[in-house]
């Protein structure tokens, strides 16, 4: 018995040697499960569509498609606060920017605002600074805001007929944009419904690349900037009515829905290097023993 376990040892041994270590080049969906979920407040939070993570205060804010409120609620789901709306009608993006503000869309008319968070307040459309994305369309319009934290730029996905994804400057003093066409999206979803940047890991090779949630097809994402899909994970067992997503800078993903509820997703470890390397060293005792025995 002895030759037959050394056999599978140095086997063993010899495919861990020839491995490459977990590639930093994707953030790695298929290592995250769903470990908590939390309910929102139905009055400041109904049917929730949009959610970002507020890195100065480390602190989630959603936003409902009927467009009445913004509302703050810690990582673990403690409510803080809340904000009114006035005058919107099909708020689905919403994407923090910095310094108390943030920058919420309209689906049908696809035009962003930018508006200062004060807890109490009410903040009208008809007071905000904004800029026009494109034309006003059906139910098939902006459906996701993120901001890159590294350029300043924006990226944007619209819903579908067609699906598209955009990426450029947004100037609310002078009421202009550069969005354009990031990619030509062949993702295999049905439909867009929101995107996160991942700029927030900023130094690793997957800075780059985004998340993006598909509502019908009840799946997340993980592509490049030229649209290749690079980790996936089935959200068909969670939610039917998830439509926002957004990233802390841990990793933990967040994702809300229009029950209103949010859902917490974290990862296993990777294993570090060192842990190969002590594998390595533990199989090629064994073996050596092993050999040192039949000798």
């Amino acid at each position: 018995m002895t030759p037959t376990r050394t056999a599978g040892a140095t086997a063993l041994a010899a495919a861990l040697a020839c491995a490459t270590l977990p590639a930093a080049a994707a953030l790695d969906l298929g290592r995250y499960s769903l470990t908590s979920t939390f309910a929102l407040p139905a009055s400041t939070a109904s049917e929730s569509s949009a959610i970002t993570w507020n890195w100065d205060t480390n602190t989630l804010f959603v936003v409902g498609d009927e467009g009445e409120y913004i509302t703050e609620v810690t990582t673990a789901g403690t409510v803080v606060g809340s904000m009114k709306l006035s005058g919107f009608q099909d708020t689905e993006a919403l994407a923090y920017v910095g310094n108390g503000r943030f920058v919420i869309g309209e689906e049908r008319l696809q035009d962003v605002y930018q508006l200062t968070y004060q807890a109490g307040a009410t903040a009208a459309r008809s007071s905000l600074a904004s800029v026009s994305l494109g034309i006003t369309v059906g139910n098939v319009g902006l459906e996701g805001l993120s901001f890159d934290r590294v350029n300043g730029q924006f990226v944007t996905v619209k819903e579908k007929s067609p699906q598209a994804v955009q990426m450029g400057s947004i100037d609310f003093a002078a009421g202009t944009h550069t969005m354009t066409d990031l990619f030509a999206p062949a993702l295999g979803v049905a439909d867009l419904s929101d995107v996160q940047v991942l700029s927030s890991f900023t130094g690793t090779s997957f800075a780059n690349n985004l998340l993006v949630f598909s509502q019908e097809s009840q799946k997340l994402i993980e592509v490049s900037r030229t649209g290749q899909v690079l980790s996936s994970l089935d959200f068909s067992q969670i939610s039917a009515t998830t439509e926002g997503v957004t990233i802390t800078a841990d990793g933990t993903i967040f994702l809300t829905d229009e029950t209103p509820n949010v859902y917490v997703l974290t990862a296993a470890p990777v294993p570090e290097p060192a842990t190969y390397a002590l594998m390595l060293g533990g199989i090629g005792a064994i073996a050596f023993v092993a050999r040192r025995r039949r000798g």
